[in-house]
């Protein structure tokens, strides 16, 4: 079983005398190291697996890390394993202890458009910039573990009291939906175990060993809760690299990296430092970068992967004349190395910077995958189907009750739900539960309350058979009652209605496969809806150049990436610079140079525009720190400084095109 680990590998995993640090740079085998600790702990150590918790930050990581043990171990021997993102956790949580946090098993998991709706009709009149803004304040909250009510003891001034106050009636709000919003999954569990002795002796007698993957991305509530879990015996690997430390703007604390020495003096550090993913060359350019950073701990990555090209980088004239070099780049490489589309990733600061390589790609007939699109749980389709499903399982859920009842139409519009708000108001109840009530019938028209009965009694003869039949069944039920295809078409273009439904039955075969290979009822399978992103299909299936910011490309790796816009106040960004931030900027930089498997192209402008006007723009200073080996082409004016070569590089792609 480790007879293909490297010596620091099998130590991390051969290590279970107390706590373990393992310090592992990009491309160092970290998954590898996490999945065999695991078949180790079960079929060395006799550990049962379901006493064993392997905790990531994206359901990918956690698919692949199930995929790799799956070839380790067999089925049987995985059984109960946790591998689940740190969310996912949170939400099995929960479901446990449901009653003790407050809620009903059937709580409903809201996504963050639901969230930001609820805070704009608790907060009054704000636009959408200042919903954002408080969106993001009371997560900052949360993470921190500040109630409402601490967060108006310290509000320092009328503004920052006025967001607690929204955050006093958003929570009031959330709990008479009996809904949690993604935040609490890790606040409400953590809050638990701080304050329950007997769930806190509960949940660490149940994981006898923890291992977490990018330690370095927790914020106070997500270390709060490992350590709680983990005990007095802090049985426990963390997995982390400081110099991949890029999500502090999201409330994650390298920190936690340095605490650990503190709040555990035992504590054992492994450094992985044998990159395996790329050339000398790439690796030499980003250690020499990275040095310039203060670190916590001092590592440098080695490969044995050759020297390989040299880092090019290209000097252009302006934004269009980059993204125009850069797709032709792409395409020679790739006539001349036979590669595939998916070989390639052209990675940029801000998701702003990624129009024009679109439109290069486009003109050219390249496909490409934009990172960070719109997520197949937010089509309008899927919202759709999956409303009625949230209101099935918690019939509080007003949200759901609201797309549900006019989605599509069925007679009930705005002036009756109004009415029937304003009732359930009164009451302090859910508005499902107060269409039942007799006192409705003074509050609405006799018909349009007869349209609402009518709806949630639809909807509770189904939920009467959600947690015993197939999900698929039951689904396939509801689409054709509610008349959904129909609808797409009465009210959709044909094209977009087909794709519409096309999407429609894709959720409904994989919820029906998912209910059958999971044993999971519909009730359990909506839950966990909420919990994915992205609908479980492969990417890399699909041949197509990467298009990402840098932030969403951690985690990835590729043979050949192009990292644009690398000027300062792009790369460095403006306002990082202006903050004194630059360290972050620096490892966000590493984070892209690392992608890199055998070639790694750097370019930037000479100017750009912005809206009518032109800026001067000069190289990101993190150029000149990744040391002289760069191969440099464009002069002043952007234009190839050896003109012979540049003649003949057309030729030569003149010649792709004849033979493409």
């Amino acid at each position: 079983m480790l007879s293909k680990l490297n010596p620091a590998q099998r130590e991390a995993v051969l290590h279970l005398d107390g706590p373990l640090l393992v310090l592992a740079g990009a491309g160092s085998g970290k998954t590898r190291v996490i999945t065999h600790k695991i078949a180790y702990l079960v079929e060395v150590c006799g550990i049962a697996a379901a006493r064993i918790a392997a905790i990531t930050f994206t359901n990918k990581a956690a698919r692949e890390m199930r995929e790799r043990l799956a070839k380790l171990l067999p089925e049987a021997k995985l059984q109960g394993l946790t591998a689940s993102t740190f969310h996912a956790l949170g939400a099995r949580m929960l479901r446990h202890e449901a009653k003790l946090c407050g809620l009903k098993a059937s709580f409903s998991i809201l996504d963050a458009s639901d969230s930001a709706a609820i805070l704009a009709e608790v907060a009054g009149k704000i636009d959408k910039a200042q919903t954002r803004l408080l969106v993001s304040r009371i997560s900052q909250w949360k993470n921190a573990l500040t109630t409402p009510a601490q967060a108006t003891e310290q509000a320092e001034d009328a503004l920052e009291l006025a967001a607690a106050q929204a955050y006093a009636a958003y929570e009031q709000t959330l709990r008479a939906y009996q809904a949690v919003d993604f935040d609490d999954l890790i606040a409400l569990p953590t809050r638990l175990l701080q304050n329950d002795a007997e769930a806190l002796a509960r949940w660490q007698g149940r994981l006898h060993y923890l291992l977490v993957d990018e330690y370095q991305d927790t914020n106070h509530c997500q270390y709060q809760l490992l350590k709680l879990l983990a005990g007095s015996r802090a049985a426990f690997t963390a997995v982390g690299d400081d110099d991949q430390a890029i999500y502090a703007w999201r409330g994650a604390s390298v920190e936690n990296l340095k605490a650990l020495s503190t709040q555990y003096p035992q504590l054992t550090v492994i450094k992985l430092e044998q990159n395996y993913r790329s050339t000398t060359n790439i690796l030499g350019a980003a250690n020499r970068l990275i040095t310039n950073n203060p670190r916590l701990f001092e590592k440098r990555l080695w490969s044995e992967h050759g020297h390989g090209d040299a880092v090019a980088a290209a000097v252009c004239r302006d934004g269009e004349h980059e993204a125009e070099l850069v797709v032709m780049k792409l395409m020679a490489h790739r006539f001349d190395h036979r590669g595939a589309h998916r070989d390639y990733a052209i990675l940029y600061r801000g998701n702003h910077q990624a129009r024009a390589f679109e439109q290069q790609l486009r003109t050219h007939n390249i496909p490409y995958l934009l990172s960070g699109g719109q997520s197949y749980f937010d089509r309008a389709e899927i919202k759709d189907v999956t409303c009625y499903l949230r209101l099935i399982a918690n019939g509080d859920d007003d949200p759901a009750f609201i797309r549900a009842i006019t989605t599509p139409r069925r007679g009930v519009g705005g002036t009756t739900l109004e009415a029937l708000g304003r009732y359930a108001g009164s009451r302090n109840i859910g508005l499902f539960e107060a269409a039942f009530e007799a006192g409705a019938d003074s509050h609405l028209a006799a018909k349009q309350l007869a349209s609402v009965r009518e709806f949630g009694e639809f909807i509770n003869r189904l939920a009467a058979r959600a947690a015993r039949e197939p999900a698929g069944r039951l689904l396939e039920e509801l689409v054709a009652a509610i008349g959904y295809e129909q609808y797409l078409f009465e009210t959709c273009e044909p094209r977009e209605a087909e794709s519409r439904w096309s999407n429609v039955r894709d959720l409904i075969g994989w919820l029906s496969k998912k209910g059958e290979d999971e044993g999971k009822s519909l009730l359990e399978l909506t839950q966990t809806i909420a919990l994915i992103t992205l609908l479980e299909r492969r990417e890399e299936e699909v041949d197509a150049v990467q298009l990402a910011t840098l932030h969403a490309a951690k985690g990835l790796e590729f043979k050949h990436v192009f990292l644009v816009g690398v000027e300062e106040g792009s790369l460095p960004h403006r306002a990082s610079i202006d903050a004194g931030n630059i360290e972050e900027e620096r490892r966000l930089m590493y984070v892209g140079i690392t992608r890199a498997r055998l070639s790694l192209h750097l370019s930037w402008c000479l100017r750009r525009q912005q809206g009518k006007e032109w800026r001067d723009c000069e190289p990101s200073r993190f150029v000149a720190e990744m040391g002289e080996g760069l191969k440099i082409s464009g002069g002043k004016d952007g234009a190839p400084q050896d003109k012979s070569a540049g003649r003949a590089k057309l030729a030569q792609f003149k010649a792709l095109l004849g033979n493409a």
